[in-house]
């Protein structure tokens, strides 16, 4: 694992994991644009009275829902820099391109048929917990944001979490599951009997 940290990288093989990292950042945008329309949707609160806040500094003035789009992207593209460096990393150095691409876009279909039945299961485990749990330890952060709807605030504050996690199991079955098919380094001549 430490050679994914601290690696050693061919400078020919740079200029193709920056475009990994590129790539992945824009797919995983994507993912967060699309995901916070949806989660928008549920529970405008956690935008107006969290994400607005934590995001102002790149409110540009327009409309609320290409304001969520925004925080969308920004909050999830370094997740796919993220990944898409690690399976960069594991599957560019010893592969043609045409392998080397081909097992990232599976590695990263793995990432998103993770995060979103993990958000699937954020959503569900909150609404299953029903507006009358127990819900005292979320009581700090609704008073000091004056939500109204918690039962709409706390499946979507699931459903992000459940995302990130679910991005990171994605990730490490990534990892694990799909393998590089490496070329041979020092092919060696067919051995020959004698006649």
């Amino acid at each position: 694992m430490l050679r994914y940290l601290i690696p050693q990288v061919a400078l020919r093989d740079l200029p193709p994991m920056f475009g990994v990292g590129i790539v992945d950042a824009i797919i995983a945008g994507t993912y967060g644009i699309l995901h916070d329309q949806v989660t928008f949707s549920i529970s405008p609160e956690y935008f107006t009275k969290l994400k607005f806040e934590q995001f102002r500094w790149a409110n540009l003035g327009l409309p609320e829902r290409v304001f969520v789009a925004e925080i969308g992207f920004l909050a999830t593209w370094w997740v796919g820099l993220f990944c898409g460096w690690f399976l960069a990393r594991r599957h560019i150095p010893g592969q043609s391109p045409i392998s080397a691409w081909r097992k990232i876009m599976i590695g990263c279909g793995i990432i998103l048929l993770c995060a979103l039945p993990s958000a699937g299961a954020g959503f569900g485990y909150g609404s299953w917990r029903g507006p009358n749990a127990d819900y005292s330890p979320w009581r700090t952060m609704l008073d000091f944001l004056h939500i109204e709807d918690h039962w709409s605030f706390i499946p979507v504050a699931y459903i992000h979490n459940a995302s990130y996690l679910g991005g990171l199991i994605g990730l490490i079955l990534a990892l694990a599951c799909v393998h590089p098919k490496r070329q041979p380094t020092n092919p060696t001549p067919a051995a020959t009997s004698p006649a």
